[in-house]
């Protein structure tokens, strides 16, 4: 977690696949993603909701046998925690 005044970059693992947990349960507590129209998030500096999944695990659908997936941070989002001056998390420095 990294912490400023215009925002705070959080690392969560949502619970269920439900679609849009994390952005509905963010914008209930008063804490909408940058970029969220649905959920009230304003469009500031971001086009989009502020929200990447760097790692996806699940079984695959015939073999049952563990697939992860990882995917690079987006430029328009290292970008965007460029201009809010909030450092990339530690795992994502290095490459992905």
């Amino acid at each position: 977690m990294a912490r400023k005044a215009a925002g705070t970059l959080l690392m969560v693992r949502p619970l269920t696949g439900r679609t849009h947990q994390i952005r509905v349960h963010l914008a209930h507590l008063g804490h909408p993603l940058f970029g969220d129209d649905l959920y009230g998030g304003a469009r500031m500096l971001l086009a989009r909701p502020a929200l990447h999944a760097w790692r996806l695990a699940f079984p695959h659908p015939r073999t049952g046998t563990l697939l992860r997936v990882e995917a690079p941070l987006p430029a328009d989002f290292r970008a965007f925690l460029a201009r809010l001056g909030i450092p990339l998390p530690p795992h994502r420095r290095g490459g992905l």
